[in-house]
């Protein structure tokens, strides 16, 4: 396990602070999963972004216009 003193500005450790109270976790776990959850999304944003660039659109028009045209299931229609 790393340490890492972090400088963060009075009012947002204040704000911190709160949610974390409200939380009931320690500020400590709150800044990890607050890292966690935007390294997530980061590398989220890159999977999908990845495969995007390996799409065709071309085959993505060919399956729609080869599926069938049916009615919706039960329960799966919009409202």
């Amino acid at each position: 396990m790393t340490n890492y003193a972090l400088r963060v500005s009075d009012s947002l450790f204040t704000y911190a602070d709160k949610v974390a109270e409200e939380g009931h976790v320690s500020m400590n776990q709150f800044f990890v999963m607050a890292i966690a959850e935007k390294v997530s999304a980061l590398t989220t944003e890159t999977y999908f972004r990845e495969r995007q660039s390996r799409g065709k659109l071309n085959a993505f028009d060919t399956r729609l216009n080869t599926s069938p045209d049916a009615e919706p299931m039960a329960d799966d229609e919009l409202t």
